[in-house]
């Protein structure tokens, strides 16, 4: 399983898919392969290829619950460019590219403060972000299923 977490550390609550995968990499949990990056770039599609399944961790804005998990597949932008690659695009691509299509997951973290430079995230990004370490290591441990993920 490859966990790819992105977003800008240095733009407040955007920090939260970084802050997610590199929270999930000190456990180093077997069978979890960890990615962080500031963006989605075309060379994920590689590393994508190589895994059976893959979330994308970001955050998220306006999402009405702490946060969000849904399966996504292959799917075309658009608009394609190097700033606006989507994990739709990065699943299209491995699959155009390497023949592969492997099952894959969004979390998004919901969050609220994006427009200052700061580092940190905001008190109710940082629960939330909490809130999503914890649904996740009880579906890495089976306690959730793949079906009852999907509607979290």
């Amino acid at each position: 399983m490859l966990l790819i977490g992105y977003g800008n550390p240095g733009r407040g609550d955007d920090g939260l898919g970084p802050a997610f995968s590199e929270g999930m990499a000190a456990r180093a949990l077997p069978g979890l392969e960890v990615d962080t990056d500031y963006q989605l770039v075309a060379e994920h599609a590689l590393a994508v290829s190589g895994h059976e399944l893959v979330i994308f961790a970001d955050a998220e804005i306006g999402g009405a619950e702490a946060f969000s998990f849904r399966e996504t597949g292959p799917g075309a932008p658009e608009v394609l460019g190097s700033h606006s690659l989507v994990p739709e695009t990065v699943l299209a691509l491995c699959e155009t590219l390497y023949g592969a299509r492997p099952q894959a997951f969004v979390l998004g973290i919901s969050g609220y403060e994006y427009g200052e430079v700061k580092e940190g995230l905001s008190d109710k990004a940082a629960a939330n972000l909490e809130a999503a370490e914890s649904f996740f290591l009880k579906w890495l441990a089976g306690e959730i299923s793949l079906r009852e993920a999907a509607h979290a």
